[in-house]
């Protein structure tokens, strides 16, 4: 795709169509590509040297990212009604979408089986880069190039390498001993620092027999008795550093 002095001002225009086809998650496996939106994160993109295939966004907003490539320019109430944002910014960054078959861990990972909220998703992922842990295995999860996975994720996407993964397979790839997060696990901070697979199971059923079979120790974070759960990206973060 190709951009040019010209502001295209239709919301049918084909442009605007393809990149609207990135919201959605047959789209963006066809493709390839997924969706970056703002700024900051677009600038760090780049700055990352990902591979972006072509910005979009308005024009103040494109001349706050130093880009060399293509550039589609829009007018404001264009990019508005693609955008998700209450209060978008203004750009988006079409960018290759990473290969996400699983290999095997090195060391400390992630394993998420049956998350679905792309939000909590997100968050687990910014968490796991900011803590150094940079494989995460996603077993039945939400999309992680959908657009509210990679907002949560604050650019954390870019820190960790992505491994989709089914059924048992993950058993193949994990080297290190799985700690599985259960209500009636052992309190996680009574454990030995170690590399281990941190494993958190879906927000509302938890982790799957499979995963829990595989596990070396069944752990809880400790709670006051009048408390019922943690949020799985809140569980995921106290976990992670737990062990770490």
């Amino acid at each position: 795709m190709t951009g040019g002095a010209m502001v295209i001002t239709s919301v049918s225009n084909e442009k605007v169509k393809n990149i609207r086809r990135l919201l959605q998650k047959k789209y963006r496996a066809e493709e390839n590509a997924f969706l970056l939106e703002g700024v900051k994160p677009v600038r760090e993109a780049v700055g990352n040297g990902r591979e972006i295939l072509y910005l979009f966004g308005t024009e103040r907003a494109l001349a706050r990212v130093d880009f060399g490539g293509d550039k589609i320019t829009v007018s404001e109430s264009v990019f508005a009604s693609v955008s998700e944002e209450k209060n978008p910014e203004g750009v988006f960054a079409a960018v290759r979408r990473p290969d996400t078959t699983p290999k095997q861990s090195a060391g400390r990972c992630v394993l998420l089986d049956g998350v679905r909220d792309p939000g909590n998703l997100g968050a687990i992922i910014r968490t796991a880069a900011a803590a150094g842990y940079k494989q995460v295995y996603l077993r039945n999860c939400a999309d992680p190039f959908n657009p509210k996975t990679v907002r949560a994720s604050m650019s954390g996407i870019f820190g960790v390498s992505l491994y989709e993964t089914g059924g048992e397979d993950f058993k193949k790839f994990i080297t290190v001993p799985i700690y599985a997060a259960d209500m009636g696990g052992e309190n996680v901070f009574s454990m030995e620092k170690r590399e281990a697979c941190v494993a958190l199971g879906g927000e509302a059923d938890g982790l799957t027999a499979e995963v829990l079979a595989a596990a070396e120790k069944v752990v809880s974070v400790p709670m006051e008795k009048e408390s019922e759960s943690l949020n799985v990206a809140v569980a995921a973060g106290i976990m992670m550093y737990a062990l770490k």
